[in-house]
């Protein structure tokens, strides 16, 4: 009987240490949503903060591998988005991801005024406003309703000339939106950017008018990083 008994012991704690050994292996997704500014453009790695925030993860867990599935699009408005989570797959992942990020709105606002900031047409920005204001919702209640659990890390947009009072007020206005959208849904993280690039050198973080370089996409990252409640351990 005892050797029996030894045999059904060893293989109770061979389980038991396999499915922990599982565990510790397993791999966190994150699905980062968004547009040039989520794709990278302006780093030469065209890596962006989306890296940054992947390498810093796997450098402090040891739970497993963080990857970050990178969704962004140069270009890309929130209607895109829109249209990225008609597909199958894409819902999927995101269904299974451990975290969501949502960093869309740059290209609604600019584009809404005529695909520039100077002149400032506040009437065409204002329909820009309210139809990323529908299309954001409808982003928002797709992912909760395809996964009701994990965090959603909406981004807050940022002045690329914060000398600009006027786009400063347009640019606080789109924020305050994100910031009601935030609300509506349970576990949605606002993230506020504006003010990283306050008192910056455009030349030192910048790549053009309004895209960042390697160093500006580390300011983002890292507040993204400070800000957000999943990682809060990983600084």
């Amino acid at each position: 009987m005892k050797p029996a008994i030894y045999t059904i012991l060893g293989i109770f704690i061979t389980t038991v240490i396999l499915g922990w050994a599982n565990y510790e292996s397993k791999e966190h997704t994150i699905a980062a949503f968004g547009d040039s500014l989520t794709y990278g453009y302006g780093d030469k790695g065209e890596e962006g903060y989306v890296d940054d925030v992947e390498t810093v993860l796997n450098d402090k867990y040891e739970s497993g591998p963080v990857d970050i599935l990178n969704y962004g699009i140069v270009g890309q408005e929130s209607k895109g988005v829109l249209q990225q989570l008609k597909d199958p797959e894409v819902r999927e992942e995101a269904a299974e991801a451990d975290s969501i990020i949502v960093f869309i709105g740059t290209n609604d606002l600019i584009n809404s005024n005529g695909g520039d900031l100077n002149p400032l047409h506040e009437k065409k920005i204002k329909e820009g406003k309210d139809e990323y204001q529908r299309n954001l919702k409808s982003i928002l209640k797709i992912l909760r309703d395809e996964n009701d659990k994990v965090p959603i890390h909406l981004i807050g947009l940022y002045n690329p000339y914060p000398e600009n009072l006027e786009i400063e007020g347009y640019i606080d206005q789109w924020n305050k939106l994100n910031i009601e959208m935030s609300d509506k849904f349970a576990g949605i993280n606002y993230i506020p950017l504006n003010g990283v690039f306050k008192d910056k050198s455009k030349r030192k973080y910048f790549s053009d008018s309004l895209h960042p370089n390697e160093a500006g996409y580390k300011l983002i990252s890292r507040r993204i990083l400070k800000d957000s409640r999943l990682f809060s351990e990983s600084l």
